[in-house]
């Protein structure tokens, strides 16, 4: 079995008063992202994992952190680790 790599977006709705303790906890998350946090407590957050199991350990996770009222989706890609790393020809070059 190749290796695989799992992308995921989310869109996190915290608490205002537990943004900045939610994001720094999904930020110390090992393979995530937060791109943005407003005071209003919305977050945008990007994950990797290696399998599709520990992308699920961390999206649950995350809505089950103190103050998170939600987390969902809005993207997600999987595939071979090999196949992500292929190079893409410009068409426009």
């Amino acid at each position: 079995m190749s290796e695989e790599l799992h992308i995921t977006s989310l869109v996190v709705h915290s608490t205002p008063t537990r943004v900045a303790y939610v994001s720094e906890y999904i930020a110390s998350i090992p393979g995530t992202i937060v791109h943005a946090a407003s005071p209003a407590g919305k977050l945008v957050v990007t994950l990797e994992a290696s399998t599709a199991q520990e992308m699920i350990s961390k999206v649950v996770g995350i809505q089950r952190t103190d103050g998170v009222l939600s987390a969902a989706m809005v993207y997600q890609c999987a595939d071979s680790l090999a196949t992500m790393n292929e190079e893409i020809a410009d068409g426009d070059r």
